[in-house]
């Protein structure tokens, strides 16, 4: 299973990407328009925007930025900044320099206004996309791929079929050598003492359940936890019932390790991601929306996601393809032309979860390998980056 057709693109820091894309990245809200300004021309071109609207400085947002500008998938970064925000730019290029890919500093204060950097952009963006056209591809195999997993617009479907669904597709591809992530401890309560008996060490499995109530106080501070109106509507009861759904997207293989944002898995197998901020609760809410998880992933080098969704979540990601798998037959029906994958035929006996789990797996191969995803053919960008603070990871959380 580790061998397969996959061509990917090599990296100069020995990373392998399954796409190639120019980043257009703006370093404050106040360059937002000019960077947005920049892409508008190479619409289908691979030239993907993301960005970190915050003035004011904060260690994960630069970390997130310099772990998404050296992502595999990108080929190439145009910075964009205003000039006065505190945002390191200087220390940002030259990190995106030393992965050895080619970058440019746009300084719109400097560089005389908005026409001017947007025509300076747009050539500078235009040159790379006809580079990276001309790049070679190198073969590339399921171990070494890393994928994460998220749920999305879930009901009461999801934990029946598409969640469970991808939790056989994750066995899978651990057992090629894969390294898979799952994420939202705010969708894990009442799961955790499972979770610390899959741990791969009871070391590992003492800091997940650290994890697991340090979300319980954040959640409880906030008054909220990950369970809305459209869960309740689309037959969910409880956060509890719903965990046990999401959870089931882990699959069964043992938990080797506990990331952060920004923190890549060390070796293959099943990682937990803990993406609850540390300290006081300063900034939003946890779960701000699932796009900024999706960003949390991909900063940890996720090739691609897979995406379950019952209600019908038609969003897909800048960087990394997101496969979406539909839990409801009938949201499939309805929304197919966003849908990857209609895991919801379980339920009307046109499949079993053991077959729709080798059909994601199949898809994860021929996206890898550049077949477009929905959301990607229909030209879905979306990036969600706000301000966050966390405490380095335990030495526990990772495999020796």
């Amino acid at each position: 299973m580790s061998e397969t057709s996959i061509q990917a693109f090599a990296r100069a820091d020995g990373g392998k990407g399954i796409r190639n894309l120019v980043v257009v990245a703006y370093l404050v809200e106040c360059a937002h328009h000019v960077a947005r300004a920049v892409t508008v021309p190479f619409e289908g071109d691979g030239v993907h925007l993301i960005g970190f609207a915050g003035c004011y400085p904060n260690g994960y947002a630069e970390e997130m930025m310099e772990a998404l500008t050296t992502h595999p998938n990108v080929g190439a970064v145009l910075l964009v900044s205003l000039g006065c925000e505190q945002f390191n730019r200087q220390k940002l290029m030259k990190r995106v320099e030393a992965s050895g890919r080619p970058v440019e500093l746009l300084v719109i204060q400097k560089a005389g206004g908005t026409r001017s950097t947007v025509e300076a952009g747009r050539a500078w963006v235009s040159e790379q996309v006809a580079a990276l056209a001309k790049a070679p591809r190198v073969p590339m195999g399921l171990d070494e791929l890393i994928v994460g997993t998220i749920c999305g617009g879930s009901d009461g479907t999801s934990g029946l079929t598409a969640n469970p669904a991808i939790g056989k597709a994750a066995d899978i591809l651990v057992d090629a050598g894969a390294r898979v992530m799952f994420e939202e401890l705010g969708e894990l309560f009442g799961c955790e003492a499972h979770m610390a008996a899959r741990a791969a060490t009871p070391e590992l499995g003492r800091a997940i359940m650290d994890a697991m109530d340090k979300s319980r106080r954040v959640y409880g501070m906030l008054d909220q936890s990950s369970f809305g109106g459209g869960n309740i509507t689309g037959g969910l009861s409880t956060i509890e019932e719903k965990s046990i759904g999401a959870y089931t997207k882990s699959g069964t293989r043992p938990i080797v390790g506990m990331l952060k944002p920004g923190v890549k898995p060390t070796a293959k197998g099943l990682y937990l991601l803990d993406m609850i901020g540390d300290g006081p609760v300063r900034w939003g809410f946890p779960n701000i929306n699932d796009n900024a998880e999706i960003t949390e992933m991909i900063a940890c080098g996720a090739h691609l996601s897979l995406f379950s969704t019952g209600r019908g979540s038609v969003v897909g990601s800048a960087i990394s393809p997101v496969i979406k798998v539909c839990a409801n037959p009938e949201t499939y029906r309805r929304l197919a032309d966003d849908m990857d994958v209609d895991a919801g035929r379980i339920l009307e006996g046109r499949g079993t979860l053991d077959e729709v789990g080798r059909e994601i797996v199949d898809l994860v191969t021929r996206v890898a390998g550049g077949e477009p995803t929905k959301s990607e053919a229909l030209g879905h960008q979306e990036f969600v980056l706000t301000y966050k603070s966390f405490a380095p990871l335990g030495p526990a959380c990772l495999p020796a």
